[in-house]
């Protein structure tokens, strides 16, 4: 399907040639029928010589309706720009050329109407002269009467050829379909239409309504009046919704392929119209059929911060336009640059922004994304627009090379810098190490953690389990050349201070392995579990505490909680009458 909105002037026959060329009546209303002047969109289409068949969104002409206009061009690709040879161009032509502009509509033709009036000559001259110097460049021109249906097998080609010049629907993107019109069914419930630019929708699709955080199912489908299993971009389609009710949307609401959107209230735009700095403070931004108030921020000659009044599925690159409905005036197109802009709370960043800006097309870029954002979710720059086809650095972050290598070099600063600090610590927590590097995730700290440098128990420090600081080791050296001969004999309280080991020391050697601690100041060499199994598995079985420390030649103070961690560790076993026997 081929799906063109109509432009131009009001009364210049715009709904008239639809019907003329469809047989359809577009115009839904009564009123509408009664004065003669289309209010609001019409919907109507037909077969084309070649067999396709072509959709036409027919929109209001008078300048009062042109927020309605706006909401019929905004999803379409094509436009057929309307002029009476009677009248020739009139003011709300070259507003409606002015929005087809702004939104950077590429495809379009030229119907001179009213044909049997006058010469088509002068207005079609005047028309194409206008056009030309818009996004649309040279168009095809077809002089035609409805009321006598001259020109209509030539504009019907001309429409073939038009349609032939399209570029192929991305039928693998997610949808976001701009609702035109909502409206209840008996018996089938809330029903909305739009043109579906791109994706496709399936009955049984399960869909997001922007700006809702429930999801909401494709009941059913009709696209040309006929109900359909599946329907796939470019079409107009009429949605049935299961369980929606009516009132929870309308136009301007978006049906969204879960999870693929950024909803945002506020995006940094680049500006084609008016100058950035002559823009009011307040306009009305119109995308798809969305049309809502903003708050405007210039930011440099042609880029501006635009507040939205509710949030809104944008993505990078997305095209929309800005109008004074005051002045009924459009301010200019706009290019979506960045759906997630950093705020601007410093003096001077607005300045620093509009140059960061003025590097930015709005084609969406992964490698710009990262330099400029560092580190970010690939969901999120999904969401935003931005195809991704980079390796993830940990879990799902992505990261800016030359910024990870940098916080790789930082951490291993930081590790250096917290071991000089806290010598007795056997690394540096990876929460204290996530903060002081700004990380958003523990995963990325241990996603940078690399040789010689290991994670253990929750800390980052050198890769050896034994390295100790020097005071430390020396200590150890003196217990092993003091009690190596004695080892199950433990340094008294006052003797450990003697020989440099208070309790961070003893922390630090007990971490590291290089002494066993049995309680509170009673440490052993690390070996001496080990030699007591030897010892005690030669005694006769099963031997009492005494009988175990005469063996070991130590003391209450440290056969007691030796042998009670030998039970604990299976090496020993506590029989009811106290007594012990080796487990072997």
């Amino acid at each position: 399907m081929f799906v063109v909105a109509t432009a131009g002037h009001v009364d210049h026959g715009k709904s008239t040639l639809v019907r003329a060329l469809t047989g359809m009546e577009p115009d839904r209303w009564a009123e509408e029928r009664r004065r003669g002047m289309t209010i609001d969109l019409g919907f109507a289409w037909t077969t084309l010589p070649s067999g396709g068949t072509v959709a036409f969104v027919d929109v209001p002409g008078h300048e009062r309706f042109v927020p309605n206009m706006l909401a019929g061009v905004g999803p379409v690709p094509a436009a057929l720009i309307v002029v009476a040879a009677d009248e020739g161009w009139m003011p709300q032509s070259a507003e409606h050329l002015a929005a087809l502009d702004a939104l950077g509509v590429a495809y379009g033709l030229l119907a001179v109407t009213r044909a049997d009036l006058a010469d088509p000559g002068p207005a079609t001259a005047r028309a194409r002269a206008e056009i030309a110097e818009t996004s649309l460049g040279a168009v095809p021109a077809v002089a035609v009467s409805a009321l006598t249906g001259a020109g209509l097998p030539q504009l019907r080609a001309a429409l073939d050829r038009l349609a032939a010049q399209l570029p192929a629907p991305a039928l693998d993107d997610p949808v976001r379909l701009w609702v035109d019109r909502s409206f209840t069914v008996r018996g089938s419930g809330t029903v909305v239409t739009g043109t579906l630019g791109a994706g496709r929708l399936r009955v049984g699709d399960e869909l997001e309504l922007a700006g809702a955080d429930e999801p909401v199912r494709v009941r059913g489908l009709h696209s040309l009046g006929e109900a359909r299993p599946e329907a796939a971009a470019v079409a107009r389609v009429a949605v049935n919704l299961r369980g929606t009710p009516r009132d929870r949307l309308g136009r301007g609401d978006a049906l969204l392929t879960p999870g693929r959107f950024h909803h945002t209230d506020l995006v940094d735009v680049r500006l084609a119209g008016d100058p950035a700095a002559d823009l009011p403070a307040t306009l009305t931004l119109h995308v798809g059929s969305a049309a809502v108030p903003v708050r405007v921020r210039p930011l440099g000659p042609d880029t501006v911060r635009l507040r939205l009044a509710r949030p809104l599925p944008l993505l990078v690159g997305d095209r929309a336009l800005l109008r004074d409905p005051g002045r009924h005036h459009v301010s200019g197109g706009v290019r979506v640059l960045d759906v997630a802009p950093p705020p601007l709370g410093r003096r001077g960043a607005a300045a620093a922004r509009a140059q960061v800006l003025a590097e930015l097309d709005g084609r969406p870029d992964l490698a710009g994304e990262l330099r400029r954002r560092r580190l970010i979710r690939a969901g999120a720059l999904i969401r935003m627009g931005v195809p991704v086809h980079a390796e993830p650095v940990a879990g799902d972050w992505l990261a800016d090379p030359a910024h990870w290598r940098r916080l790789g070099e930082q951490l291993t600063e930081e590790v250096a810098r917290h071991a000089r600090e806290h010598p007795l610590e056997p690394g540096m927590p990876v929460d204290a190490l996530r903060q002081r590097l700004a990380l958003p995730d523990r995963v990325l700290v241990e996603a940078l953690v690399r040789p010689p440098l290991r994670i253990h128990a929750g800390r980052v420090g050198a890769a050896s389990a034994n390295a100790l600081p020097e005071p430390v080791a020396l200590a150890v050296q003196r217990v092993r050349a003091e009690y190596g001969d004695r080892p199950f004999r433990a340094p008294e309280a006052d003797r450990l201070v003697d020989l440099g080991l208070g309790p961070r020391e003893i922390g630090a050697a007990v971490r590291a392995g290089a002494l066993l601690r049995l309680a509170d100041n009673v440490v052993l060499l690390p070996d001496a579990l080990d030699d007591a199994v030897r010892v005690l598995a030669g005694l006769p079985q099963p031997f009492t505490l005494s009988a175990a420390r005469q063996a070991l030649d130590t003391t209450r103070r440290v056969a007691v909680p030796l042998l009670e961690l030998l039970d604990r560790r299976g090496a020993t076993r506590r029989l009811p009458d106290d007594a012990r026997i080796v487990v072997t």
